[in-house]
C-alpha cells in the first residue's frame, strides 16, 4: 500500500492547550505525526504538521473536527493532501 500523508497547518493567538486538543484529535482519528514543527512568533503561534493518513480516505470527518478546535480555540485550521499542498506551492 502506497504510504499517503496530509499537511496540517495551526496558525493564531497562543494559548494553552493548542498542541494538546489538535494532537488529540489526530491520535483518536488514528493519525501518525511523522513530522512537527511549531513556533510562537511574539503572540502568535504556528504549527506544521505531515501526518500518515494512509488507509484513511475519507479527511471530511477530521476537517470538520480540526475545523470545531480551531473555532473554540480562535484558530485557523487546515489540512490538504501532500501532493495538493506540494502542487499549490511549487515555483
Amino acid at each position: 500500500m502506497e504510504r499517503r500523508r496530509a499537511v496540517v497547518t495551526v496558525v493564531g493567538k497562543d494559548k494553552v492547550g493548542i498542541i494538546s486538543k489538535v494532537t488529540t484529535i489526530l491520535a483518536e482519528n488514528h493519525m501518525n505525526i511523522l513530522d512537527i514543527s511549531q513556533t510562537i512568533l511574539q503572540d502568535f503561534f504556528t504549527m506544521m504538521m505531515i501526518i500518515d493518513i494512509t488507509g484513511n480516505d475519507n479527511l471530511s470527518q477530521l476537517r470538520e473536527q480540526l475545523s470545531f478546535v480551531g473555532e473554540e480555540l480562535g484558530l485557523e485550521i487546515n489540512i490538504q493532501l501532500e501532493e495538493i499542498f506540494q502542487a499549490m506551492h511549487r515555483i
